[in-house]
C-alpha cells in the first residue's frame, strides 16, 4: 500500500521499537534548542537563535512558553535552512521598502 510521507531507511528501522508514532516534535526542539544560539529576542515570548537541527544548520524564528519555571520553544515558529536565510537576508532590502509603502 502507498503511503504519503517519507519512508524509513534500514538504520532507522533496526534503531528499536517503531509504534507508528511520530517522534516528539516538542521534546526533540527542547533538547536542541539548548545547543543554539540565542541571536536576539525579538518580543517577550519570541527569539531568533541558530542551532543545528538534524545535522543542518538552521535560522529559528520561534515563540516561547513558560512550563514549570522553563522557557520552551512553541509550535509557532519557522525554521530556516541556511539557503533559504540566505534568499531573505538578500532581499532585506526590499522588503524593507514594502513595509514602508505599507506603513
Amino acid at each position: 500500500m502507498w503511503r504519503k510521507g517519507k519512508k524509513r531507511n534500514d538504520e532507522e528501522s533496526a534503531g528499536g521499537s517503531f509504534d507508528g508514532a511520530p517522534p516528539s516534535k516538542k521534546l526533540a526542539m527542547a533538547e536542541s534548542d539548548e545547543d543554539g544560539i540565542v541571536v536576539c529576542e525579538i518580543s517577550k515570548n519570541r527569539r531568533v537563535s541558530v542551532r543545528s537541527w538534524q545535522g543542518k544548520v538552521v535560522v529559528d524564528i520561534r515563540e516561547f512558553y513558560v512550563k514549570d519555571g522553563k522557557q520552551l520553544p512553541g509550535k509557532k515558529g519557522i525554521s530556516l535552512p541556511l539557503d533559504q536565510w540566505q534568499v531573505l537576508r538578500d532581499h532585506i532590502e526590499e522588503i524593507d521598502e514594502a513595509v514602508k509603502e505599507n506603513t
